[in-house]
């Protein structure tokens, strides 16, 4: 029972063998590729912008348009760089993720399907 996360499930799937197959690794690759670069990033605008914030005031109240600076387009920017990592991420998974997971599930499915005919037929 202490190790019954690693055994065969009783079923047609063996989710342990679908996550070592070079299909789900393939999207899980994908998956990464994508994201830890991009998170990475974020973070690193992120905390550039706190840190300038915090330690240079001289360049973030540099006055651009009436009562706006520096500071507040960053932070506006921060926003802007949200919901376009978003976009991005959306667009990607539709056109990269999406169709690797979609192929997964067909094959699990008919892998269930068959499965759950077999058990009528007996």
């Amino acid at each position: 029972m202490g190790n019954s996360a690693h055994a065969r499930a009783e079923g047609p799937v063996d989710f342990i063998a679908e996550q070592n197959s070079e299909e789900f690794k393939s999207l899980r690759k994908s998956h990464r590729n994508f994201v830890f670069p991009v998170a990475i990033g974020f973070l690193v605008w992120y905390f550039a912008y706190v840190l300038l914030a915090a330690y240079a005031h001289d360049l973030m109240s540099i006055k651009v348009w009436g009562n706006i600076n520096v500071g507040l387009i960053f932070g506006m920017l921060q926003f802007v760089s949200t919901f376009g990592i978003t976009t991005w991420y959306v667009m990607y998974a539709n056109r990269k993720l999406d169709p690797q997971a979609a192929a997964i599930r067909q094959r699990l499915e008919k892998q269930i399907d068959s499965d759950a005919k077999s058990k009528e037929e007996v």
